[in-house]
């Protein structure tokens, strides 16, 4: 009998997505229970018998070999009731998996998150602010075809985030697609069917796969003594994202801005920048900060800060807008979603919102 210290341990949360998803009579994609991990079984690349019997596996568990890892990584896949098509994650969603992770925490070397592509950035933003004190690898995966169809992009992302969450000693919250494994709170998606479909815009990759994988240690978070693992699960849904366009009007923005709002991403042109002789949209925004809406300064661009460098940005921090630098809207929206559930005064709000807490952005 081989040796059980050798394994390496890993949970998989299948929370629904296109990964597991199969064609109805119709020949649309749908969430498809109870199937996902009999297909996995089946797959060589995924679990391995022979592996199996020598390691004396228990049934609900899988096991396969991958050569950059020390030892095999078996690992149980507990699937979600209801699967959930992505569009449907709410915040009910991404509490249950924090818990869930910490309800396991002290038994798995890591943990991988299925999810669908279309909310995955922001189920990786708001789990990277969830988790305090982290110190294992927690990698979310999606698919853009699912592992029913041939060929797939499901079983690489899959056998690829088990290497990662088994046998590296990453302390976050990842991305793994298309052969690059990202900070979680520093990717957007950027293609609607392309295999390569997420990218970490302002930020560069943890980690590459292929003939020469290697981890850029350089570019991930610091492991160090903590305490114990902390969830922050009291989210805040009274935030909203906002575009700003050229024929909004100061009634569109009241309207948007109502008093049982709590925080706003405001994503501006350029480098930060709204029209600065529109003193009637100012004045609107003023008022916002005044009775406490934590208002937070992110650019329309893909690439790129937001900075003071024109007058029509200067004039949104002088009325208390915060910079939100090189955030991602979906970072910034998690931050707000997490930190107005944290705290209760719009003080202490705005000044976590301006501080860096998980790697989200890069200070001018």
């Amino acid at each position: 009998m081989s040796d059980p210290a050798e394994l390496r341990k890993v949970l998989v949360f299948y929370t629904g997505g296109t990964i597991g998803m199969k064609r109805n009579d119709h020949g649309v994609l749908v969430p498809a229970s109870d199937v996902f991990v009999k297909k996995i079984r089946s797959c060589p690349e995924l679990h391995d018998p022979e592996l199996a019997e020598a390691y004396c596996v228990r049934e609900h568990e899988l096991i396969t070999k991958i050569p950059s890892c020390p030892g095999p990584i078996t690992y149980q896949v507990r699937e979600y009731h209801p699967l959930l098509d992505s569009s449907n994650v709410s915040p009910r969603e991404w509490v249950i998996i924090a818990k869930n992770i910490q309800e396991n925490y002290n038994e798995f070397d890591g943990f991988v998150v299925l999810n669908g592509t279309d909310t995955l950035a922001y189920t990786s933003s708001i789990l990277s602010f969830m988790f305090k004190n982290l110190a294992k690898p927690v990698v979310i995966t999606g698919a853009q075809i699912s592992i029913f169809e041939d060929p797939s992009d499901a079983k690489m992302n899959i056998l690829s985030s088990l290497t990662f969450a088994g046998c590296s000693d990453i302390p976050e919250v990842c991305v793994y697609f298309g052969s690059k494994l990202m900070r979680g709170n520093r990717v957007r998606k950027v293609h609607t069917s392309q295999l390569d479909a997420f990218e970490s815009l302002n930020y560069p990759v943890l980690a590459e796969t292929g003939m020469h994988s290697r981890i850029h240690r350089g570019n991930t978070l610091q492991k160090s003594e903590r305490g114990p693992l902390i969830i922050h699960n009291k989210l805040c849904e009274a935030v909203g994202v906002l575009f700003i366009f050229p024929t909004l009007t100061r009634t569109q923005l009241l309207s948007f801005l109502e008093p049982t709002l709590e925080g706003v991403v405001l994503v501006t042109y350029g480098s930060g920048n709204i029209p600065s002789h529109r003193q009637d949209l100012l004045d609107v925004l003023r008022n916002a900060v005044g009775r406490g809406i934590v208002v937070v300064n992110v650019t329309q661009c893909a690439r790129g800060p937001v900075s003071v460098s024109y007058e029509t940005g200067r004039c949104l921090q002088e009325i208390g807008v915060v910079s939100g630098h090189d955030i991602t809207i979906e970072a910034a929206y998690a931050k707000l979603v997490v930190v107005c559930g944290m705290v209760r005064t719009s003080e202490e709000r705005t000044e976590l919102m301006k501080q860096v807490l998980r790697g989200e952005m890069t200070l001018l």
